[in-house]
Order: structure tokens, then C-alpha cells, then sequence
């Protein structure tokens, strides 16, 4: 919006006003971006916990969890609607109006925000325990992250909604053909020309399972104060250097990266989530005055999968958020073995003291404290890791 205005003005004014020639440059807006998302979630933060402390939206508490969790029950959850509005009104007034992957990330992130917007109300003001069912919320999950994958799979290598309903439409016609340029490939990191070619369904079920995997990843993670939100501000963050990489002809082609057409505009959507985030974090430390929900869980989760999708580093994003793979696997695990030791016993078993992976090593005896911190300090090597394959080729 902001963008689309200093142009105009720019246009009608440019020998006096020449100095707004500095908001043509993406690395500058991010930065506004980020600070405009940080000043709203910091701004609007104490009222939304006051809102959501007056509809009594308060965190219902597991009577066989940690027991130390006991004194968190009614802290108001549902949180993750500030980062949502930081990000939304942040990205709305700093990106390019014409860059439509930031319109597809931002339409499966609120998309995935209202699914956990739903599951939350049914969970805290209905007083529902299993909220929307788990095959219900699968199945909006799998809808939105189809139709992004139908549209990223034809978009990757072309500049126009035009051309993707032509190349859509060429697909049908030729009775399904798989072929798909070299750059939809499914790169490997650390290595200059390894790559996979997937096919128009290949790239469909990859990102179908990229979208929806990292949602209910982040969603497992958010568990405990502040574990989830920092994760995503350091994964997002270093999304934002892959995009702004892939975006720009001379660093892909420097780097041996694809060249993505308007990729780059996703670094002020990454650098919105890392303001909010951060705002949101001011609030979640702690003791946490706010709970985040799985209306931010969910749609934090989404815009990372999507992010990578766009930008090609669907195995990168598995790397840096290995914490999110991690903590998914534990409930994968527990809940499998449990079952298989079931039938097979009479009497399920255990794997983990307590899934997802975060009660575990509370169980073992971490302090709350201890797990987030570590936990961060993990995911920023394992960004560090994924941010070396720009250059480690």
C-alpha cells in the first residue's frame, strides 16, 4: 500500500521528493515491516489480553500433564491473533500489491488461522475438549494446502496468474503430463546440482505435506512459554534470506540457486512474522500472560511450509526446524507404540516419559525454563546449519 503510494508520489513529484526512491528497495521495507509488525503487537497486545481475559477464553489444563502446568489453567489463550494482526497489516502496508506469492503465503496462513481460530472456540468457549474433530481439521488442513499446491506447481516458473491457468489448462488438456520445469525440482542442500524432478503430482504431494506437516509441527511445539514462537521467528527469519536469494537474478545465479520470479517480496512477510513474533514473545515469556492457540500455532506453521515451497527448501526448513520434526516424531512414536504394545500386550507402553518431546525432559526433571532455552539455542544452530547450504555447495 505504502509502496504503491511513494511510487505515485514519487511520479508526480521527483525532484523534490527523490528521497522516496529509498522505499523501492525490498531489504529497506523489510526492516519497516518488521518494526511496524513489533510497534502493533507491542501496542495492541495489553488490550487483546484484556479482551480475551473479559470472554473468559482462558487455557484449559490437562489434570494427568506436568503438574507444575496446574497454576497456568485460565491464562487467556487465543493469543496468536496479535501476531496475526501484525503480520496482516505489516506485510498489507510494506510488500509489493503485484507479488503474488506473498498474497498465496498470507492466504494459507490466516486460512490455517481460522481452522485453529474454530478449534480454539470450540475447545475454550463451547467448553468442547476435543474442539474441531481431528479428521474435520485434517481435512480444511489438506483442502487449503491442495488448492496452494495446484497453484504453486504452475506458478514457480512463470510471472503471471495468466500464464499459470494457460500451463494449468495445457495439463489437463495433455491428459496429465508430469513434466515440470528444472526449477520445481526438489533440491538437495550442500550440493551444486542435485536435485530431483518431481512432476506436477510429485510437487503437489510435496507440498501438500510440507504445508500441513509444518502446521501441526509448530502446533505440537506449542506447549510450554515461549517455545514455539522463537523457533518460528529464527526459521522465518532465515526463509527470508533464501527468498530474498531466490528472488534476486544475480545471488541465484551466483549461488546456483533457481531463479523464483517474486520470491523475494516474501522477506517483508518473513520479516513481519519476526516482528510479531517478537511483540508476541514480550508477552508469552515466562510466566506467560497469553497462550498463543492453535489460531497462531496452525497459521505460523502453514506460512513456514509455504515459504519453503516457494523458495524450493522444503528439505532446509526440515533442517532448521528440526525441533518441530522432533516433537512431531515423539507424538508419532509414543502414540504408535502405545497402540502396537496394546494389541499385542493387553497393556500399552511408553516410549517417552510424556509426548510431545517438551514434558519429556520436564518429567526428567528440566524446569520449564531450561527446555525453552535449550530448545532455542538448538534451533539457532540448526538455522546456522541451513543458512551455511547458501554458500556449502
Amino acid at each position: 500500500m505504502l509502496l504503491a503510494l511513494t511510487q505515485w508520489l514519487y511520479g508526480l513529484y521527483p525532484d523534490t521528493l527523490g528521497f522516496l526512491r529509498v522505499f523501492q528497495y525490498l531489504t529497506f521495507r523489510a526492516v519497516l515491516a518488521a518494526m511496524t509488525a513489533l510497534l502493533i503487537g507491542l501496542a495492541f497486545g495489553p488490550w487483546v489480553i484484556r479482551r480475551l481475559t473479559e470472554m473468559k477464553i482462558g487455557q484449559p489444563i490437562r489434570e494427568y500433564g506436568v503438574q507444575t502446568h496446574l497454576g497456568k489453567r485460565g491464562t487467556p489463550t487465543m493469543g496468536g491473533v496479535l501476531v496475526l494482526i501484525g503480520i496482516g497489516v505489516a506485510t498489507l502496508l510494506w510488500f509489493d500489491f503485484t507479488a503474488r506469492f506473498a498474497w498465496v503465503v498470507m492466504l494459507v496462513t490466516f486460512g490455517f488461522g481460522a481452522i485453529g481460530w474454530v478449534d480454539d472456540w470450540r475447545k475454550v468457549v463451547r467448553k468442547d475438549p476435543e474442539g474441531m474433530r481431528s479428521r474435520e481439521k485434517f481435512f480444511w488442513q489438506s483442502l487449503i494446502g491442495l488448492v496452494a499446491a495446484l497453484y504453486l506447481a504452475f506458478s514457480v516458473s512463470e510471472t503471471s496468474n495468466l500464464r499459470v491457468l494457460e500451463l494449468f489448462l495445457r495439463w489437463v488438456q495433455s491428459g496429465f503430463s508430469n513434466d515440470l520445469p528444472p526449477r520445481a525440482d526438489l533440491m538437495v542442500p550442500f550440493f551444486k546440482t542435485v536435485s530431483y524432478p518431481l512432476g506436477v503430482f510429485g510437487f503437489i504431494a510435496v507440498t501438500w505435506f510440507t504445508i500441513v506437516g509444518a502446521s501441526n509441527a509448530v502446533n505440537f511445539t506449542d506447549g510450554l512459554d515461549g517455545l514455539a514462537i522463537m523457533p518460528v521467528v529464527m526459521v522465518g527469519s532465515a526463509l527470508g534470506v533464501f527468498a530474498y536469494v531466490v528472488g534476486n537474478v544475480n545471488f541465484s545465479r551466483y549461488l546456483l540457486f533457481p531463479y523464483i520470479p517474486g520470491a523475494g517480496e516474501l522477506l517483508v512477510f518473513c520479516a513481519a512474522m519476526a516482528g510479531a513474533g517478537l511483540a508476541f514473545l514480550w508477552f508469552n515469556a515466562n510466566p506467560a500472560q497469553v497462550f498463543m492457540g492453535d489460531v497462531g500455532a496452525l497459521a505460523l506453521g502453514g506460512a513456514l511450509g509455504t515459504i519453503a515451497v516457494i523458495t524450493r527448501q522444503e528439505i532446509v526448513l526440515a533442517i532448521m526446524g528440526g525441533i518441530f520434526v522432533a516433537e512431531t516424531l515423539s507424538v508419532m512414536a509414543q502414540v504408535s507404540w502405545f497402540k502396537y504394545t496394546k494389541k499385542r500386550y493387553g497393556v500399552g507402553r511408553r516410549i517417552f516419559l510424556m509426548a510431545p518431546l517438551h514434558h519429556h525432559f520436564e518429567k526428567k526433571g528440566w524446569t520449564e525454563t531450561q527446555v525453552v532455552v535449550r530448545f532455542w539455542i538448538i534451533t539457532m544452530l540448526l538455522c546456522l546449519v541451513g543458512l551455511a547450504s547458501l554458500k556449502l555447495r
